[in-house]
């Protein structure tokens, strides 16, 4: 496993974020109303959650692509499902 705290904690909280804002797309899954939201979800859950364990178990060195969206990824979902929940998604004054 890729994950060091000590020696680079940088890769390995950027590993954890990933792997964590993947999960969280699927979560957001169950409270997605269209199909289309569903997909690009499911898209982007497999894909931050592919890169998640890429990172961490099949990376041996050199160099990787942060995207730092990744951060911003759980605060717009919690606030788009807390929206969701408390029913104030798309309702106008």
């Amino acid at each position: 496993m890729n994950l060091d705290f000590n020696a680079e904690p940088a890769f390995s909280w950027y590993v954890v974020m990933l792997a964590f804002s993947g999960v969280l797309m699927f979560v957001a899954i169950s409270v997605a109303e269209k199909l289309s939201e569903r997909l690009m979800y499911a898209g982007l859950g497999l894909g931050l959650l592919g890169y998640a364990v890429y990172l961490a178990f099949i990376f041996d060195g050199g160099t990787y692509t942060m995207f730092y969206y990744v951060f911003a990824v759980p605060v717009i979902a919690l606030f788009k499902l807390g929206a969701r929940l408390f029913g104030r998604s798309g309702e106008s004054a």
